[in-house]
């Protein structure tokens, strides 16, 4: 996250030695939220929490949630 200090916070992957990350078929979204979801990226995108990358042999799908009380799509992106 930009501007947090790595001596605060460090995330890193426990992933076991000799393991192979695996790419996920690319998800589908009703029509109604593609709109929604791509606001939401673009957002993260402008405020530098999240940053356009390629990675050939690993992808993961962000996972929109819909919050309870105002209906407010909130996404989720798996490290």
């Amino acid at each position: 996250m930009p501007g947090l200090d790595p001596k605060v916070a460090i995330h890193h992957l426990a992933v076991k030695p000799g393991t192979f990350p695996i790419k996920q078929t690319q998800r589908r979204f009703r029509p109604e939220l593609l709109s929604q979801i791509e606001a939401e990226v673009d957002k993260l995108i402008a405020t530098g929490f999240i940053r356009k990358v390629k990675y050939p042999t690993w992808i993961a799908n962000i996972v929109p949630v819909k919050k309870k009380i105002i209906g407010q799509i909130c996404i989720c992106v798996d490290f």
